[in-house]
């Protein structure tokens, strides 16, 4: 590792952590030796970032520092890149042109020696064929952003038709589709409804009556005993 990735690193560490980092887990972390992790510190402290330490208790990032101009690893690099790629071959075309420009400004930002890894990329993922949508799943992303109710028109895997005002938590995108998790007026319980199956969406004028906190808080309980109730009756299943 390049002595400067090694330091953005340790930058990194101590802004990620809640506690003092000590030398030994930094070392550890990044694979050198604890007099090269204190050799690394008494540099950057020297660069004035603000960094405070402590013999025995280990070191502290200062609040409100802001990290140096854009600094990527080759791995992270690929990371964009492969999930720039997903986005662009899955997402709705908004998306798709938000991952083509992003990928744009890394390139226009990270050294030339990194900069090729996204021009010319080592990972790739299959094509898929999209489904047919009739909405806009832009919308829906923006009714979630506001916390505003959604009125859809839906049919379901049988072809039955109802009327429906949700309240959005959650966009999933699959490889085949997308997938709504709201809460339901109707059924007043957590629903998923797939977009390529709504006939039409509305943004309502009325905001969510529930912080989104808590919303999703619900929605996570909600979804911890759905799933405890799969596995019990699959454990139940395969016993027989």
């Amino acid at each position: 590792m390049r002595r400067a990735d090694r330091l953005f690193e340790i930058i990194q560490l101590l802004r990620e952590a809640r506690n003092p980092v000590s030398a030994s887990s930094i070392a550890t972390d990044l694979e050198v030796s604890k007099r090269t992790v204190y050799r690394d510190m008494a540099s950057l402290i020297a660069q004035r970032v603000p960094i405070r330490g402590e013999a025995g208790v280990g070191y502290v990032l200062e609040s409100g520092f802001d990290m140096p101009p854009l600094m990527l690893t080759e791995d992270e690099i690929d990371a964009a890149a492969l999930g720039a790629s997903w986005v662009s071959t899955r997402a709705e075309p908004e998306l798709a042109e938000a991952a083509k420009r992003l990928l744009a400004k890394i390139e226009a930002v990270v050294p030339d020696e990194f900069a090729i890894g996204l021009r010319e990329q080592s990972t790739s993922v299959a094509p898929v064929q999209q489904s047919g949508e009739i909405i806009s799943a832009k919308e829906v992303r923006s009714a979630i952003r506001l916390r505003k109710k959604l009125a859809i028109s839906y049919r379901d895997s049988k072809g039955a038709h109802s009327e429906r005002v949700i309240w959005p938590v959650l966009l999933g995108y699959r490889d085949a589709g997308r997938i709504l998790a709201a809460w339901c007026e109707l059924r007043q319980a957590f629903r998923y409804f797939r977009t390529d199956q709504m006939l039409s969406v509305e943004t309502l004028g009325e905001v969510i009556p529930e912080s989104f906190s808590s919303l999703r808080a619900r929605w996570n309980e909600a979804m911890t005993i759905e799933r405890a109730r799969y596995t019990s009756v699959a454990k139940a299943a395969s016993n027989e």
